[in-house]
């Protein structure tokens, strides 16, 4: 039996840096497509906590190349972040059309920063002939640090410890590497995460973007592909339970603004769990545009899937009603209290309190932003006092709900700086203490006039799931989504962290007189 031969070679840019890649070679003479990734966590793992190793791309008939980006792995200079791909990208890209087994063609693939860095080139340089970047995005604010603007709280820190460790290692810092590992194992980070990335990672990205979360400045950066490469075949990967599908969203939309004709593919995965048959269907992509003699294979333009029927389904802009909130004032007590009504005209001036209790904060679980992601059963969180739940009566036929989740209404609080955390769920019909969760969303306000209420709107996660004729949709809401986001303290002063002796009790007043939930299409027009 034959193996899969591979080798490591260097490329040096304009500068002198010399950036370290691996190479995968096919069995054979060539010459072959090259399938080209780039990424910050050394080049030996090649992101195959997600995709099929190279040496399985490479026994499909490509030349294939992961490289180390710049002051990464194996390769030289200082990293610092999105800031360097562009220029480090197109040298690349010269440099692998001309290796001596290729014969030209380019694909390029790989999920998160490789995604990125699969984007962004300086303006001239001839895009890849295909491109497929996965759970990914462009700005650094709305796609990779903050939602509603709150940071990431357990990925923001734990990403930014796992870069600030591969700093130690390079290093040879042991001292400083066992004590990111040991507080990352014990699960201390999320306490002082923010002092460890202060001491060992001052001028990292994570730090960067914490830092800004927590004050006015608009210093957030927003890269933007080339249309040239917009243009050239393209197929987008997200997932449901993916804090990135935003900025996949995004990305579609660009690319169909520019002229292209992009694929738009959203399956039942997580950041790091992906779905059965996601790397057939990517070496497809790739087969029907960098293979002359190969099978065409056809992609529909978005193919989605549904949550609940566990199939895949085409994009159908159906028409999805709206509803309002209504409680006789116990909806945070009493979990059956609080009711949804769809499509209604029923004005009520009515106010639901929600104590936001420091000390035992709701905790956040499934969905895009935990620790814990994917679908669960949140029955259990609806049924505490601190969660007010608005159900909607059993449905009279089957609804199909494709979109993103929008919760409008009013609100006043007791203090400066408070979140809302917000829930999408389906209750099934004829079944108890099951709450199936679909989609989350935050919101944190700053800086507010304390006890005067304002009009909020909570962009939740997009999503698909079809309710059954009986089931019910609920919407929860609380004042913390803990560990997925910072406990708010109260003060605008102190920073959104763990929890501390600064954290405030907190009362949320929901004004439900103008409430309403909404969808929104998945792609703008």
């Amino acid at each position: 039996m034959s193996f899969i031969r591979f080798r490591d070679e260097d490329l040096k840019l304009k500068d002198g840096t010399l950036l370290k890649s691996r190479i995968w070679l096919p069995h054979g003479n060539g010459p072959w497509p090259v399938l080209l990734m780039r990424q910050p966590y050394k080049r030996e793992i090649a992101s195959t906590v997600t995709y099929g190793h190279p040496s399985w791309w490479a026994s499909n008939g490509y030349l294939v190349v992961v490289q180390d980006v710049r002051g990464q792995g194996g390769s030289e200079g200082e990293f610092s972040g999105f800031s360097q791909e562009a220029s480090d990208t197109s040298q690349t890209h010269n440099w692998v059309r001309s290796l001596p087994e290729s014969n030209g063609l380019l694909g390029t693939y790989g999920f998160s920063y490789q995604g990125f860095t699969q984007l962004i080139a300086e303006k001239g340089t001839p895009p890849p002939d295909c491109i497929i970047p996965a759970m990914t995005g462009l700005s650094e604010n709305e796609h990779w640090s903050c939602e509603g603007g709150a940071y990431w709280w357990h990925l923001g820190i734990g990403w930014g410890l796992q870069l600030a460790a591969q700093k130690a290692q390079r290093e040879k810092n042991w001292a400083q590497w066992h004590e990111i590992r040991e507080n990352l194992e014990s699960k201390k980070y999320l306490f002082n995460g923010h002092e460890l990335l202060s001491k060992n990672d001052p001028k990292g990205m994570a730090h960067k973007w914490l830092n800004l979360s927590h004050s006015k400045t608009l210093n957030w950066k927003s890269y933007e592909p080339l249309d040239s490469w917009l243009k050239k075949p393209l197929l987008l990967i997200g997932g449901w339970w993916d804090p990135h599908l935003k900025g996949i969203l995004d990305i579609f939309t660009k690319a169909k603004n520019a002229g292209g004709d992009p694929k738009l593919l959203i399956g039942p995965a997580s950041h790091l769990q992906w779905w059965e048959g996601v790397q057939r269907t990517q070496l497809n992509f790739l087969d029907t545009h960098l293979k002359e003699n190969n099978k065409k294979h056809l992609f529909p333009q978005i193919n989605l899937w549904n949550i609940t029927t566990k199939s895949w389904e085409l994009s159908v802009h159906n028409k999805i009603p709206s509803w309002s909130l209504h409680s006789e004032g116990l909806a945070s007590i009493s979990h059956l209290e609080g009711s949804l009504i769809a499509n209604s005209n029923l004005k009520v001036d009515t106010e639901v309190n929600v104590v936001h209790d420091p000390w035992r904060p709701v905790p956040a679980i499934g969905g895009h932003l935990s620790d814990t992601p994917g679908e669960v059963n949140r029955f259990k969180l609806d049924i505490r006092p601190d969660v007010a739940v608005f159900t909607s009566a059993p449905l009279s036929k089957d609804l199909r709900l494709e979109g993103i989740p929008i919760l409008s209404l009013e609100t006043k609080c007791d203090r400066e700086s408070f979140d809302l955390f917000v829930a999408l769920s389906i209750f099934p019909s004829e079944v108890e203490n099951i709450v199936n969760q679909i989609s989350t969303g935050v919101l944190r306000i700053a800086h507010s006039n304390q006890d005067k209420k304002n009009y909020r709107q909570i962009r939740l996660q997009p999503t698909l799931a079809t309710l059954k004729e009986g089931d019910r949709l609920r919407i929860s809401i609380s004042g913390s989504g803990w560990p997925a986001i910072g406990i708010n303290p109260g003060k605008s002063s102190y920073l959104c962290e763990g929890p501390s002796p600064h954290c405030l009790v907190t009362t949320i007043s929901l004004l439900l007189l103008n409430s309403n939930l909404k969808f929104e299409s998945l792609i703008s027009s």
